[in-house]
């Protein structure tokens, strides 16, 4: 192997509360499969599987638990928290930063959000309250689920060329730049 070639990049190792949530998950669902397994032996013995007046893994579940258990099960608690954070962002940041400022895209593996502002100055404003939101976020969604919050500004319009530009001009960009 020689130094020239880049190390592979390695995926970042979970933290102490990720490694706590998947042992609890785990430890949940061998409970239920022991529990599970010994209620239908105790059913077998009694003539077969049947239905009854208690509820069983068998009967249907409610909408809502059963996506919180799909959540649960895929290990999607922190993308399912930041979207529902990304739908109360007015809440969160008050409602004359949340017309100006508005939550773009969560990157769950470096845990940043990112945040898109309508002009310059609103987003020189986020950005001096950038500590004080992730430390609102972190509070809402728990510790460490967001690092950082990047800001962008504006984006200018869609630089067109053609035989009606003077030579050397920059367009619009001398504007949004």
């Amino acid at each position: 192997m020689t130094t020239d070639e880049p190390a592979p990049r390695k995926a970042p190792e979970p933290s102490g509360v990720d490694l706590a949530r998947v042992a609890l998950r785990a430890a949940k669902e061998a409970a239920r499969a022991r529990g599970d397994a010994v209620q239908q032996k105790k059913q077998a013995r009694r003539g077969g599987l049947r239905s009854g007046a208690r509820a069983d893994g068998r009967d249907p579940m409610a909408l809502g638990a059963a996506i919180n258990r799909l959540i649960s099960d895929r290990g999607w608690e922190a993308p399912a928290a930041v979207g529902g954070v990304m739908g109360r962002w007015p809440q969160i940041v008050g409602d004359d930063v949340a017309k100006h400022c508005v939550p773009e895209k969560y990157d769950e593996d470096e845990r940043v959000l990112v945040v898109r502002c309508d002009s310059t100055a609103w987003a020189t404003n986020l950005r001096l309250l950038a500590p004080t939101l992730v430390a609102r976020l972190n509070e809402d969604l728990g510790h460490g689920a967001v690092k950082a919050i990047k800001v962008y500004g504006p984006s200018g319009p869609a630089r067109r060329y053609g035989p009606l530009r003077a030579p050397g001009s920059t367009g619009p960009g001398d504007t949004y730049g």
